[in-house]
């Protein structure tokens, strides 16, 4: 049986892609890798939208937000954190460590911050040094308006904007420069179509002011000061990831052949097709602002997670991602990050209806496949 991944990280991973990190190694001090860097930092920035570097740093996701935390941040600084699912529930743990001085707003997991919100936050906090968001958690399935929260941010305070866009970048319509975010992360294995272990961050001019006034800051490795230093002479300052910066090469170029435009416009119809095909089969979305990236859906009543799971993946070949915290158990989550097409949603939503079939919970053959055929035809 083939195995077909719908989880949001890893995300399946292009033939071509894995290829060119099949080829053998070369050094990463020579001219030939310093080449293919010097092409993944211009793809990088037509990527997020910006002018600024986007330094390339061997470590996930996590790595990159501890990265711009320690970087940017000291004991004592004031910084206001959105918790409104497991990633950003992590922004306010970085934060604590980092400064022991973490304003969280908590969140309904489902919910989207408001600008409006996000304006009081500032007002009651004048000192804020530093706003954390989340442009898409990938544990609720939700998305923010990370363009209305930055303007809101940027008219009131000098406060650095720190953007997670680890399930946006690529699938959400984002510009760094324009929308005045100070850092964005995200990881190789999402919106990127790679395995696991690079980090990608961009870092604006103010904060690149920040970063090089504060030379001694406590940190080693992951230290954007020493990434940027090196990024200006397409180097890195530790051994890097060889063989998944050759790969996200490609990655990249792939990304900009298709068109930024169209990468962001692909993500949006195969999400709206997902929802609409599972909303088809009687089953509820989780989240009242639903990512591009990945969606949150309900279990159906009287399911059971274990046996769900069992027949989707061991009987069909399908592995979707499970709820977290008080919702394991209760949601699933399907992915449409990165390397997937129309017919990819048409198989997962056969599958569903194949395990839901098998499960013998009640619904009406075809209804999912249809409801995703017609979203994808126009009828």
């Amino acid at each position: 049986m083939k195995k077909r991944l719908f989880t949001p990280g890893p995300t399946p991973v292009p033939e071509n892609v894995m290829l060119r990190m099949a080829a053998p190694i070369i050094h990463h001090r020579n001219p030939e890798f310093m080449e293919i860097l010097e092409r993944v930092h211009e793809n990088l920035k037509y990527l997020f939208r910006t002018t600024q570097p986007v330094v390339v740093m061997t470590c996930s996701g996590t790595g990159g937000m501890e990265a711009a935390i320690s970087s940017l941040f000291r004991q004592g600084d004031k910084l206001i954190t959105i918790n409104g699912g497991k990633f950003g529930e992590r922004w306010s743990e970085l934060a604590r460590i980092y400064t022991g001085n973490c304003v969280e707003e908590k969140i309904e997991w489902g919910t989207a911050i408001s600008p409006e919100r996000i304006a009081e936050l500032l007002d009651e906090h004048p000192d804020a040094m530093g706003v954390c968001i989340t442009h898409s958690e990938t544990s609720t399935g939700t998305a923010s308006d990370v363009r209305a929260l930055c303007a809101a941010i940027r008219e009131r305070s000098e406060a650095l904007i720190l953007v997670d866009g680890i399930t946006a970048i690529g699938a959400h319509e984002f510009h760094f420069d324009d929308w005045g975010a100070d850092i964005c992360i995200t990881g190789s294995q999402k919106g990127l179509m790679m395995p696991p272990g690079l980090a990608l961050v961009a870092v604006s001019e103010r904060a690149q002011e920040i970063i090089h006034n504060r030379k001694h800051q406590p940190q080693y490795y992951l230290s954007l000061r020493k990434a940027l230093k090196s990024h200006a002479g397409n180097d890195t300052p530790f051994t890097p990831a060889v063989s998944l910066i050759i790969g996200l090469d490609e990655a990249l170029q792939m990304l900009r052949a298709e068109g930024i435009e169209n990468v962001w416009a692909r993500h949006e119809a195969l999400a709206g097709a997902c929802r609409l095909g599972c909303q088809a089969l009687g089953m509820e979305l989780f989240s009242e602002s639903p990512s591009y990236a990945v969606t949150a859906v309900w279990l159906p009543e009287g399911a059971d997670w274990k046996e769900f799971n069992t027949t989707l993946k061991i009987k069909n070949g399908i592995t979707v991602a499970a709820g977290q915290d008080d919702f394991k158990g209760r949601i699933f989550r399907i992915s449409h990050l990165g390397y997937y097409d129309e017919l990819d949603m048409l198989t997962l939503m056969g599958g569903l209806e194949r395990s839901l079939k098998m499960m013998e919970i009640p619904f009406r053959v075809g209804a999912g496949v249809s409801a995703v055929q017609r979203a994808f035809l126009g009828e």
